[in-house]
């Protein structure tokens, strides 16, 4: 039985008839766990993995009713224990997350989800905060406040959306060239790591375009290959990353970023006659106007003003100490504005 599965049998068999009578409530499986996001397997099971819940209750009540479960609960259910320890709490006790709907979203994304959020909070999510939050199925949810919230946290605002996307178009055309100029040196593995980095990119674009929230890097790769369109770029990329030389490393990535080009056009984003050039006179590939193409289409002045090329936390930072601190991504997201908001 899936995680998913096993925790809809839980609460629905086991939680739900011990809540008082017309508490309003949600149920759901957030949070963290391969289960959440529908990839568990066998492996999984071998820590954190169990009857896991998420109960989202009035505030105040939270304390009485993790008490209520932890009293009345019964040891096991379907043949697992309800009872047991987590990588972050090794004490046995059950696994029912009894808390706010608003502290839920808080400790994952270090912000409220209002329907006020400003720049800053927006780019200090991360794809994987957020599915934390939106990813799960969600079992019940009587007064709508779960459902709400998941609706605002959709997706970016259409400027912003803009803004993170010509990011990525500037990153790609920060080290495209680079990737052949490393290999006619000879240096074919500095050219394999710029392949891979840009690699990344070209992925992250991917998500961006389909306006699907990017996860951690465990199932980067698993879920770009099941975009419905950017997904079709994975063989390009797969050849990029095997090649044998630059050359055949260089127009593999170009196909792929000529893809998401293509699907760039298809969603309604500004475009360019294609999305690569030639670099100077040097028989390398550079990315063409697009990044400027797409941050002059940005109308709103508040994102305009923001610093070009940088975009959200996850674009420029990759120390998981920090992205899965939600206070430190505010902090630093709130810092480089400080210090980059004059560069244009």
């Amino acid at each position: 039985m899936t995680g998913i599965a096993l925790a809809r049998r839980f609460y629905t068999d086991a939680v739900l008839p011990l809540m008082p009578p017309g508490l309003p409530h949600a149920a759901a499986r957030l949070g963290s766990g391969s289960d959440v996001l529908g990839l568990d397997d066998a492996t999984s099971r071998d820590h954190d993995w169990g009857l896991r819940l998420t109960l989202l209750v009035p505030d105040g009540r939270a304390p009485e009713i993790d008490a209520l479960l932890e009293l009345r609960l019964p040891e096991s259910f379907g043949g697992s224990p309800v009872r047991f320890g987590t990588t972050w709490h090794p004490e046995p006790r059950h696994q029912v997350e009894v808390t706010t709907a608003s502290a839920f979203a808080i400790s994952r994304l270090g912000v409220a989800p209002s329907e006020t959020l400003d720049a800053s909070e927006w780019l200090s999510l991360t794809g994987q905060a957020v599915l934390e939050v939106v990813g799960g199925p969600v079992f019940a949810d009587t007064d709508g406040a779960l459902t709400r919230m998941r609706e605002r946290l959709e997706w970016y605002p259409d400027d912003l959306w803009r803004y993170v996307v010509a990011a990525d178009w500037a990153r790609l055309g920060q080290e495209l060239p680079f990737l052949g100029r490393a290999g006619q040196r000879g240096d074919d593995l500095g050219s394999g790591i710029i392949a891979a980095r840009l690699t990344r990119v070209v992925m992250h674009l991917g998500f961006l375009l389909e306006r699907r929230w990017p996860p951690y890097s465990k199932w980067f790769g698993t879920m770009f290959a099941g975009l419905p369109r950017a997904g079709a770029a994975a063989d390009d990329l797969g050849r990029a990353l095997d090649a044998g030389d630059w050359r055949e490393r260089e127009a593999a990535l170009v196909a792929a970023i000529e893809r998401m080009h293509a699907l760039q056009r298809e969603v309604g984003l500004p475009t360019a006659d294609a999305a690569t050039e030639p670099f100077w006179d040097r028989p390398f590939r550079g990315v063409g106007p697009v990044p400027e193409l797409v941050r002059d289409s940005i109308r709103d002045a508040a994102v305009r003003a923001l610093p070009h090329g940088v975009g959200s936390i996850e674009q420029w930072v990759d120390n998981v100490d920090v992205l899965v601190n939600a206070d430190a991504r505010r902090a630093f997201t709130a810092a480089w504005r400080g210090v980059l908001g004059g560069r244009r």
